[in-house]
């Protein structure tokens, strides 16, 4: 078998080119061709600003942060002003690497608090449309998971869930929004079901939750999904995302702190002290930590405004650009920035116009029932290409080339 441990280390220069090329593949996400993984900010002096933070904070290490009294405060004043927009306690919550760890965390959190009251079998309740994080972590933590159909609106069907809920629910999901089409769920019916089975209610807004309060304020309608209901109890939020941090920095908050403690982890059977964590990571990258509070004192609540105003504007655009198109339908009514479109002559026809806007240079993601965008602030520049290339394709037609429906990453 071929070695490749190198034998001799190589030079800087040679590796920066090496990469260089190898990026030439990859995704130009700056390009506004993009609609997933990465949300451009479209801020040169933001992103100038992360690179030189990044680069302060590279090696320091916030698995104790007692030793690192900046990266204490950075994250006690991130999750302060997390709880701020949502509605609660200050302290009542942490930082985490992205959306799958405070979901994972929400889940586990939620199951010790199920097992504390009695229940061997906790159980997780939550629409199709929730994010697979939660199965993930259902799947770890040794919880059921029971996901029941949307109804008609593709949001949460709230009946359907009740019918689900029993004496081993310990945790009941809304999203706001859910990915697939941008549609928020019915937050206050679901936390009163929640309430009235005496269980914990967790909102993910891995995608609304540095949003949705602005772009309220901007004065697009939102429906209450925050802890100003009754009954939610945990709220997940990516500051990655509509945070315009980069990755991975995202937060888990509560509405009781006592329950936050609940996922903490302390240990001290061996011989080397005391060893406690938060979150699941132990070793945590102090970059994405410094990075998120500098960006959010960087754009302040007037920085946020102007980012939703300009995603507001992108999101019209492609809209009623999609909307003048007589072939083609968006799936449901979009609360936020984020929607599915389709053809109505079919997944045939859906995937060819996938396939058609691959070609111009466009990389939509592909749904199981359409095509996707999410809308970052740098789209507000590309709306009039991206609708004459749509208009094209429609007219192109063709056969699809059968490009599989995917999400994220694929396992080997």
């Amino acid at each position: 078998m071929t070695s490749v441990f190198p034998d001799r280390g190589r030079d800087p220069d040679e590796l920066a080119g090496l990469l260089a090329d190898w990026q030439t593949n990859d995704i130009d996400w700056k390009g506004g061709r993009a609609f997933s993984l990465v949300y451009n900010a479209d801020d040169p002096v933001l992103e100038q600003l992360q690179h030189d933070v990044a680069n302060r904070f590279l090696h320091e290490n916030a698995l104790n942060p007692f030793v690192y009294p900046s990266l204490l405060r950075m994250e006690q004043e991130v999750v302060a002003v997390a709880a701020e927009l949502f509605g609660t306690d200050p302290q009542a919550g942490t930082m985490t690497s992205g959306g799958t760890e405070s979901i994972f965390l929400a889940v586990y959190t939620a199951r010790e608090e199920a097992r504390a009251r009695g229940v061997d079998r906790p159980r997780l309740v939550l629409a199709g449309t929730a994010h697979p994080a939660f199965t993930k972590a259902a799947h770890y933590l040794e919880v059921d998971e029971v996901r029941v159909p949307v109804g008609p609106d593709l949001r949460a069907d709230v009946d359907a869930m009740a019918d689900e809920v029993d004496e081993n629910t310990a945790l009941i999901v809304g999203s706001a929004p859910c990915y697939p089409y941008g549609v928020i769920d019915p937050i206050v019916e679901i936390a009163q079901l929640a309430l009235a089975q005496g269980t914990m209610c967790h909102v993910d807004a891995c995608l609304g939750g540095w949003l949705l309060p602005f772009w309220e304020e901007i004065g697009e309608p939102v429906p209450a999904w925050n802890f100003s209901v009754e009954g939610v109890t945990s709220i997940s939020a990516d500051i990655h995302k509509y945070g315009y941090c980069f990755k991975g920095a995202s937060v888990i908050i509560y509405r009781d702190v006592a329950v936050k403690r609940r996922q903490h982890f302390l240990f001290d059977g061996w011989p080397g002290g005391l060893y406690g964590s938060a979150t699941t990571a132990g070793t945590r990258p102090a970059a994405p930590i410094a990075a998120a509070w500098s960006t959010i004192q960087h754009l302040g609540r007037d920085g946020y405004l102007v980012k939703a105003r300009l995603v507001k504007a992108a999101t019209q655009g492609f809209l009623d650009g999609v909307n003048a198109i007589d072939e083609l339908e968006v799936s449901g009514r979009p609360d936020m920035s984020l929607f599915e479109f389709s053809s109505r002559s079919g997944a045939e026809a859906t995937g060819a116009i996938g396939d058609r806007m691959d070609d111009r240079g466009w990389h939509l993601d592909r749904q199981q029932g359409g095509l996707h965008l999410m809308v970052s602030p740098g789209h507000v520049h590309v709306v009039d290409a991206f609708v004459a290339d749509l208009e094209d394709a429609v007219v192109s037609g063709g056969e699809s080339r059968g490009v599989a429906p995917s999400y994220g990453g694929v396992v080997d």
